[in-house]
């Protein structure tokens, strides 16, 4: 985790394109607002008050020119169609096309898409399957606002990870209810319960991929649970979310912070959803 380099006296006049919030596991877990090379430790501003004041002005975070909307969390449109980072099969990989001759960046997808990739249980808003890669753990699972979170399977491609993740999802969903999760009232669960329930009832199918792709392709891991904690003073009891493109100036008292959202007395806002827009802080 990078050192503080901006105090809280001077982030008055901070302005920065927003970009997915820096998380250090921890008890609770820090949380870090990146501007260039400053960082605004937001843990330290818990219980005081933040204003977020949107300038109008959207950036590509991947080519840097303005844009007047953001396709894809944070891209242009052309990057958005250009880029293989934002194409279906990143939120789909059973859908590679990669061995078809159409990808739109095989060097990028070699270097992204052909390394081991983890299918993992966690415990957001309740019990559900994702697929990470290795070297994003535990990054991932704090950007979701993971109670729990379980290693369980290993694979060697993204595409085969894709597969896997089809197969559990005939048991169990792939997706977090944000509003349930931001509530803080998720119980914990047994993920080594549940991991041996899963696999037992997709052992055929699991057989079937390790047929089609090699018996060490899908490797079973033996890892511990993890838990996290978050830096909250306060839950919300009814969960009302701000919109910088219908209201560009978010204000309030930060109660909280989990997943890559701000909890603030005024309302939430998921700051990754807004990558790329220019706005002006004062903590």
């Amino acid at each position: 985790m990078p050192a503080v380099t901006e105090s809280i006296e001077a982030a008055t006049a901070l302005q920065v394109c927003l970009s997915k919030m820096a998380i250090a596991p921890g008890s609770p877990a820090r949380y870090l607002l990146r501007a260039g090379e400053a960082r605004l430790d937001l843990n330290a501003c818990l219980g005081k008050p933040l204003r977020l004041a949107w300038t109008g002005a959207i950036t590509c975070t991947h080519c840097g020119r303005a844009t007047r909307k953001s396709f894809a969390q944070g891209h242009c449109y052309p990057c958005f169609k250009r880029l293989a980072q934002c194409d279906t099969c990143i939120m789909k990989p059973e859908l590679c096309h990669f061995f078809e001759g159409t990808c739109r960046e095989p060097e990028w997808a070699e270097r992204h898409c052909f390394q081991p990739h983890v299918v993992y249980l966690a415990n957001t808003s309740g019990l559900k399957v994702g697929i990470t890669r290795a070297s994003q753990m535990p990054t991932r699972w704090l950007d979701q606002g993971a109670l729990q979170a379980l290693p369980i399977l290993e694979v060697g491609t993204r595409q085969q990870s894709g597969f896997v993740e089809v197969l559990f999802k005939e048991q169990v969903s792939d997706r977090t209810n944000w509003r349930a999760m931001l509530k803080g009232r998720t119980e914990r669960l047994d993920l080594v319960a549940e991991r041996d329930r899963l696999l037992a009832r997709l052992e055929a199918g699991l057989a079937n991929l390790r047929e089609r792709f090699g018996a060490d392709a899908i490797r079973l891991l033996d890892e511990a649970p993890l838990s996290f904690d978050y830096p909250v003073l306060a839950f919300p009891t009814k969960v009302v979310s701000h919109n910088l493109d219908k209201h560009p100036v978010v204000a309030g008292t930060l109660l909280g912070i989990k997943g890559q959202y701000l909890i603030l007395d005024s309302g939430v806002i998921n700051l990754r959803k807004f990558t790329g827009y220019e706005v002006k802080v004062a903590a």
